[in-house]
C-alpha cells in the first residue's frame, strides 16, 4: 500500500462553480518533493491540510474533518474503463492517489500512517457536486458517481508530517464497527435508513453526518 502521487491544485477561474469569486482548486496535479500536512482548522475558516493546495469554496470543502481527500488508483482505473477515457492521478480532485488500499471500503475512524510521520483518520466519503461534474465534463456525473458509491475518503490529521509520492501507507488502527466510507456516503445520500447504523462509529464520524444521523433517529422516534 502506498501513495502513488501527492496532488495539489491552484485557483482557476471556471464557469461551472458557484463559489463567490468563480474559482476552484479541483484540478489537482502531482507534485515532486515533500508536502507538509497539518490540521487546517474548523470548516468555514480552515482550508486544506496540504501546504500549497488551493481550497476555494470553504462552505463545502476544507476544514479539520476534510483536511485530506484520498482516492484509489484502482477506482480511477475502473472509471477509465467505464467512461472510455484516461484519468490522470488527481483527476477527481484528490490530494492522495493511492495504490493497494481500499479507500472507499476504509472504516470510519480507521487510521493510516503515511510515510514516517503523518497519521490520518477516515471521516467520510466524498459527496459529488456541480463543480466536480463541470470539471470532468460528464453529463449526469453527480448521479452516476452517487450510484456507484466509489467515494474515496476524507481524512482528518491526527499527527502532522511531511509526505511525498511513493510513501508507504500502513493501517495502524481499524475499528470493529464495520461502517465504511462508502456506507456512510450511502446513508447521507440514497439510503437514509442506514443513518441509525452509522452511529456506532461515534465521534469518529464527520460532525455533519453525526448531526444528520441523530436528527433522523429523533424524527423516527418522534
Amino acid at each position: 500500500m502506498k501513495v502513488l502521487s501527492v496532488n495539489l491544485g491552484r485557483p482557476q477561474p471556471v464557469s461551472y462553480t458557484d463559489q463567490a469569486e468563480g474559482v476552484t482548486g479541483i484540478d489537482k496535479k502531482p507534485v515532486d518533493g515533500p508536502v507538509r500536512v497539518t490540521a487546517p482548522g474548523p470548516k468555514g475558516t480552515g482550508a486544506g491540510g496540504l501546504a500549497g493546495d488551493a481550497v476555494c469554496d470553504l462552505r463545502h470543502h476544507g476544514g479539520d474533518d476534510q483536511a485530506v481527500y484520498a482516492y484509489a488508483r484502482e477506482d480511477l482505473d475502473d472509471w477509465e474503463r467505464e467512461l472510455g477515457r484516461s484519468l490522470a492521478n488527481g483527476s477527481f480532485g484528490e490530494n492522495l492517489t493511492t495504490q493497494g488500499l481500499d479507500v472507499s471500503g476504509a472504516l470510519i475512524g480507521e487510521r493510516w500512517r503515511v510515510g514516517a510521520e503523518l497519521v490520518l483518520e477516515v471521516t467520510a466519503g466524498r459527496i459529488p457536486c456541480r463543480t466536480f461534474q463541470g470539471h470532468l465534463g460528464e453529463r449526469g456525473w453527480v448521479k452516476r458517481f452517487t450510484r456507484k458509491a466509489a467515494t474515496g475518503a476524507y481524512l482528518r490529521v491526527i499527527e502532522p508530517g511531511e509526505i511525498r509520492s511513493g510513501d508507504p501507507v500502513e493501517i495502524v488502527h481499524r475499528p470493529e464497527h464495520g461502517v465504511t466510507a462508502a456506507m456512510q456516503f450511502r446513508a447521507v445520500t440514497t439510503e437514509r435508513e442506514l443513518l441509525p447504523r452509522v452511529l456506532v462509529a461515534g465521534a469518529a464520524l464527520h460532525p455533519e453526518t453525526l448531526e444528520q444521523a441523530l436528527k433522523y433517529v429523533a424524527a423516527q422516534r418522534g
